[in-house]
């Protein structure tokens, strides 16, 4: 049986670690590199090293960026009083889809979650608790997933943030259950938004 070049094995091996690629798409895509034009690649690989080397997070918010801060946290235009808190960097992405929010974002960095031990100090909380004075933030739209995880983060972040004066709010149910934000279509997220509640 014929194995493939170390070359190819180690390009499997590294796009096997990108997230929702399996073993054999890997392997299809190792070898349709492999197998296509020389520029081609050197333009895929030049994109990914300008891409990793230009974009980081925001320093504010934690959305990616190219400047600091991001495009949103310098848009006057911008509802400073509505500070919508999500997970990843992606969610902001997906809200923003929407079209409907026009506050300002804050990035989390997670959620909480004990069996993988990752507690409250492992999060951008603290980050999130000095925003809210300055800022003017008069409601807290919490747009975690609606996982375990993400109702028990937003049950906590209610809580902690109850003695800073501010509205807590979450989004409307029509979420997929057990699913994040990337999995939401611009309508679903869209209600969503316009249809939050306050936390208890």
């Amino acid at each position: 049986m014929t194995s493939l070049p170390d070359p190819v094995t180690k390009l499997v091996a590294a796009l096997g670690r990108l997230p929702g690629i399996g073993p054999r798409s890997a392997e299809r895509l190792a070898l349709h590199l492999v197998q296509s034009d020389a520029d081609g690649v050197r333009q895929l690989a030049a994109a990914l090293v300008e891409a990793r080397e230009r974009v980081t997070n925001c320093e504010r918010c934690g959305a990616l960026t190219e400047s600091q801060p991001c495009p949103i946290c310098a848009d006057s235009r911008r509802d400073a009083s509505l500070l919508c808190v999500v997970e990843r960097a992606l969610d902001v992405i997906s809200l923003e889809k929407s079209g409907t929010f026009k506050g300002r974002y804050h990035v989390l960095g997670g959620k909480l979650s004990p069996l993988n031990g990752v507690g409250p100090e492992d999060l951008r909380i603290a980050e999130l608790e000095t925003r809210l004075g300055p800022e003017g933030v008069q409601e807290v739209i919490l747009a975690l997933g609606s996982d375990v995880e993400g109702d028990a983060t937003s049950s906590y972040l209610a809580k902690r943030l109850a003695a800073a004066g501010v509205r807590i709010s979450r989004l409307a149910q029509g979420l997929p259950a057990g699913s994040g934000l990337e999995f939401a279509d611009e309508l679903t997220l869209s209600r969503a938004l316009e249809g939050r509640r306050e936390m208890p």
